[in-house]
């Protein structure tokens, strides 16, 4: 084959799930939005499910269809985007649990679907979704009346354990909440990881499942293998790739392999990343083109059917630090051109 390989370790996912559901006392969802982390949601949902997940969230009520096609009747799916205008008959045959982020959007669901479930975000500083503090206290008490199935909101700082932002969050959100009897939740990943008092009724896992910061303990869950599509024998002097970008300093083997930023391998790791072969490493050098990318495999004792990007020695938020970003954009675009390949559960 000409494409590349990605493995997907099922098994390594749900261990992630059970390590993080062992910090908490809470029910633990499992987020699947963005095609399950781009591992493929229907895949990653299933495998959770079986390892005892009830509640799913998703970006937008067109994913949920999709979980709910993987799923089956009975699990909860969650929509973060809420009840967006033309979701009704989605939200309502699916059955679909909208986190209504507005009062247009409470209003619309209300009267569109009365008697169906849904949830309610609130904004606690974030300015992104959910309504605000005035909002809430225009349509709490209505909304309350109906039983939502949860209220929520979401940590923007929870990643660095220090920042002042997470207690802020967190003392707005008891302000805006204490005292109902509706289910409360606030954590995801990195807010699981800041303790108990932000766990409440339900934590919602993300990035943590799939291996990726910053939940330091997780474990790897995918590997990409790139096939060689050729390899060529430069003189010292020679030059590699679009623009020149990259010339030789002595006699050099490079392998051609097939994957480019189509695949989500983005250009910003040009000239900066490293492939591997079992245990050594082999530069990329030159850009990274639509297709292709040109690895020196000059100091390889043979010559290799295919080289690993993300693996063993090197995982995701490593690779998303030399290309300046984070692991979740490494992960969410990875394109559809891979050989999937599924282990476990």
């Amino acid at each position: 084959m000409s494409t590349g390989y990605l493995t997907i370790d099922l098994d390594a996912l749900v261990a992630n799930w059970r390590a993080l559901d062992a910090k908490t006392n809470c029910e633990t969802a499992a987020v699947v939005k963005a095609n399950g982390y781009g591992l493929g949601s229907g895949k990653v949902a299933t495998a959770l499910a079986r390892a005892g997940a009830r509640k799913f969230f998703v970006a937008v009520a067109e994913e949920g269809a999709a979980v709910r096609e993987a799923l089956g009747p009975g699990p909860e799916i969650s929509v973060f985007g809420g009840h967006m205008r033309g979701d009704t008959d989605m939200i309502g045959d699916l059955s679909l649990t909208p986190m209504l982020n507005s009062v247009e959007q409470v209003t619309r669901h209300l009267e569109a679907l009365p008697g169906h479930a849904f949830g309610m975000q609130l904004d606690t500083g974030m300015n992104r979704l959910g309504v605000e503090w005035d909002e809430w206290a225009a349509v709490a008490k209505i909304t309350l009346a109906q039983k939502p199935t949860l209220v929520m909101s979401h940590l923007a700082c929870a990643d660095e354990p220090d920042h002042p932002m997470n207690a802020y969050q967190l003392d707005v959100f008891h302000q805006m909440t204490d005292g109902i009897s509706t289910p409360r939740s606030l954590a995801a990943t990195g807010g699981i990881l800041l303790g108990k008092d932000y766990h409440f009724d339900l934590c919602r896992p993300g990035i943590g499942l799939y291996g990726g910061m910053p939940f330091a303990e997780a474990r790897d869950v995918i590997q990409i293998d790139l096939p060689v599509i050729q390899i060529r024998h430069l003189e010292e002097g020679e030059v590699v790739g679009y623009g020149n970008a990259w010339q030789c300093k002595r006699p050099s083997k490079i392998a051609t392999v097939s994957a480019g930023y189509a695949d989500g391998l983005i250009r910003a790791i040009s000239d900066k990343a490293t492939f591997w072969y079992g245990d050594q490493s082999c530069p990329l050098v030159g850009r990274v083109s639509m297709d292709l990318i040109t690895v020196d495999v000059t100091d390889l004792s043979e010559t290799p059917q295919a080289l690993t990007l993300i693996g063993p020695q090197q995982g995701v938020d490593q690779l998303a630090d030399v290309a300046g970003t984070i692991g979740y954009e490494i992960l969410t675009s990875l394109g559809a051109r891979y050989a999937r390949r599924y282990k476990g559960s």
